[in-house]
């Protein structure tokens, strides 16, 4: 079984692949559309989609923890105003080697936790009202540890991508969709044939299926990722049942964060967002993995 360093290179090695991924489906995308739907234009509607892709992803990139919190309506809190919160904070800081990030709170009673930043040095961290009163310390401790380790994994400025990404492909997959109803196929005759009529059958399902595809994609990465904090986490603090009675607790809350929604809901420690029918077909969807498959691996650590 990989050990946790092995884990953290296979995740960077996995970011360059995913972030190849989205940029050739968009390309494909804007080549296949502008070549079969408007006039042979498939280089110029390329062109358009790494342009859009580009500025979302630079946005993204430098804007999307501000928009977050913005959403999220939390409030910076300095040391004066918790500082027992900041003092654990920098302890794990220590721990972790990580610089110490900005904190936030959310003023909600129900119990949940996220990071977002960039990278480590533009990083913050944010809790709601209620796990900071309702945790004790040593499981307090393990959930700012689990957030921790999402920014030294930089998993925090890959979700934000991510995110930004499988918007931006919906987005052009939708308009560009468009032309199939409002213009037609108006390919040239050139290109007709067996080759040209599987390209075209390629290109329609990729074009249909590629929204559905890539947030499935960003849910994959995202469960995937919430494994990985949680055995780093345990490893910066040495007590994995310290995050483990953390999720247990938080499970069993049955209180809706207000402020959350489905954009937003893959970057918390738990899904503020709960479902209450499950089914397997519902659980594609699930932002996080199973909480007792979580506090199982913790338990055995």
């Amino acid at each position: 079984m990989p050990n946790i360093y092995q884990n953290i290179g296979s995740n960077k090695r996995d970011t360059f692949v995913i972030m190849v991924f989205f940029v050739a489906v968009t390309c494909f995308i804007g080549w296949f559309v502008g070549n079969y739907f408007y006039d042979g234009s498939g280089i110029s509607f390329l062109s358009f989609a790494l342009i859009i892709a580009g500025f979302s992803g630079l946005f993204s990139y430098y804007s999307s923890d501000k928009v977050v919190l913005a959403v999220s309506k939390a409030k910076e809190v300095t040391p004066q105003e918790a500082p027992d919160l900041h003092n654990l904070v920098e302890n794990m800081c220590i721990a972790s080697g990580i610089p110490k990030p900005k904190v936030y709170i959310i003023d909600d009673s129900s119990m949940n936790a996220f990071a977002t930043g960039r990278d480590p040095q533009h990083s913050t961290i944010c809790f709601t009202s209620g796990i900071i009163h309702r945790l004790d310390k040593r499981e307090l401790e393990g959930v700012v540890a689990h957030e921790m380790s999402h920014i030294g994994n930089f998993d925090t400025r890959l979700m934000c991508i991510v995110t930004i990404l499988v918007g931006t492909i919906s987005l052009l997959a939708d308009w560009f969709t468009r032309g199939l109803f409002f213009r037609g196929r108006r390919r040239s005759s050139s290109s007709e044939g067996e080759l040209g009529g599987i390209l075209f059958l390629v290109g329609l399902v990729l074009l249909i299926l590629s929204p559905f595809v890539a947030t499935l994609i960003k849910l994959a990465v995202s469960r995937k990722r919430e494994f990985l904090a949680d055995s780093t986490a345990a490893l910066i603090t040495r007590y994995p049942r310290g995050l483990a009675d953390a999720l247990r607790k938080i499970s069993q809350d049955t209180e809706i964060l207000e402020v959350a929604n489905s954009a937003t809901a893959h970057l918390y420690i738990t899904d503020p967002v709960r479902n209450k029918i499950k089914s397997s077909v519902s659980n594609l969807f699930d932002t996080h993995p199973p909480i007792e498959e979580r506090i199982k691996r913790l338990k055995s650590m």
